[in-house]
């Protein structure tokens, strides 16, 4: 499914520094210009890349690195039961490490509306009680929580999978994580190809509880062009009073692929087009861009979208290697 070819010049180019990326264009700092992203060894390409380690394979890390290195988000999806304790470990690994992590907390009720990562809290109760341990793991230490992909935009289309309106849920949701003097929180606002009426967008969020949180997210696990979703963050902040934004860059380095915009599956699924975007920065110099994030993690699976394709979130080599246009070795899970 993947072509094979050898690593793109042009990657390192893209890959860059992580970090503060010392813009020197007129435009406002970001307030995460001096923050430094925790490197999770957790991640799923750094454990694929320890263990080539251990098994004394340093070609195959050389080729890994430019993704195993680089900090990825942390996806809370319920599949922790409680997560007081995950949260605390990460969040004081990360402190010890002088690091902020990225969390992604995905456990909304009858979320993605049944597609490949439906599933989330069995009701609105135990979501919040699940979501209130995960905030008090992270005690007073920072964090950057980016809040249930795709809910608002599912909600907006009227999915029956969002309960029609999640934005009541979301703002307490917000309310909640911002009790904790060290977390930042983006609504996540779907991504440039998906709402066409910017007006309800926006109004979704103000619903959500924009006006408590630190702005809101963009193209996470999607493949907009950077440029093209800081134009249409822009065109919502807008409509916002300004709100700052965060962007996913984590595949999107191919833009989208062909036919990304006609709804079929097989265009947004385990892309075989896709390749890594620029690496996270927490100070890009786009206007009111607080930071260029890898939130969805490269390599893991969109989903079972075709025949032997593993199930959303697991991390495959095959599309690893895609990603970063060199081919790398089947690892079975």
């Amino acid at each position: 499914m993947i072509r094979r070819m050898a690593v793109a010049a042009a990657l390192v180019v893209a890959l860059g520094a992580c970090g503060n990326g010392g813009t020197t264009s007129s435009v406002e700092p970001s307030p995460l210009a001096s923050t430094r992203l925790y490197v999770n060894p957790e991640g799923h390409a750094a454990q694929q890349s320890a263990t080539w380690k251990h098994e004394h394979r340093p070609d195959l890390v050389d080729l890994i690195e430019p993704m195993a290195e680089q900090p990825v988000a942390t996806w809370f999806t319920g599949d922790q039961g409680d997560p007081f304790l995950e949260s605390r470990a990460l969040t004081r690994a990360a402190e010890r490490a002088g690091g902020v992590p990225v969390v992604v907390v995905y456990n909304l009720p009858n979320r993605d509306c049944g597609q490949f990562s439906s599933g989330g809290a069995p009701d609105i109760d135990a979501y919040l009680r699940w979501l209130g341990s995960l905030a008090a793991g992270m005690e007073d230490r920072e964090a950057i929580v980016l809040l249930e992909p795709d809910a608002i935009a599912h909600g907006i289309e009227g999915c029956a999978g969002s309960a029609g309106e999640p934005y009541p849920l979301l703002s307490e949701a917000v309310k909640i994580l911002k009790r904790q003097p060290g977390v930042r929180v983006y609504l996540d606002a779907g991504n440039a190809s998906w709402i066409d009426d910017l007006d309800a967008l926006a109004n979704g969020l103000r619903a959500s509880g924009i006006d408590r949180a630190d702005g809101f997210a963009l193209n996470i696990s999607n493949f907009e062009t950077t440029d093209t979703s800081a134009e249409y963050g822009l065109e919502l902040s807008k409509r916002l009073d300004g709100a700052r934004f965060v962007i996913d860059t984590s595949r999107n380095g191919a833009g989208p692929p062909p036919g990304s915009g006609s709804g079929h599956q097989t265009t947004w699924c385990n892309p075989e087009q896709a390749r890594l975007g620029v690496a996270p920065d927490t100070d890009p110099g786009l206007e009111r861009v607080d930071a260029l994030l890898w939130v969805k993690q490269p390599g893991d699976s969109d989903g079972e979208c075709a025949p032997g394709d593993p199930p959303a979130g697991t991390f495959d080599t095959e599309l690893a290697g895609g990603l970063l246009d060199q081919p790398l070795p089947v690892v079975e899970p």
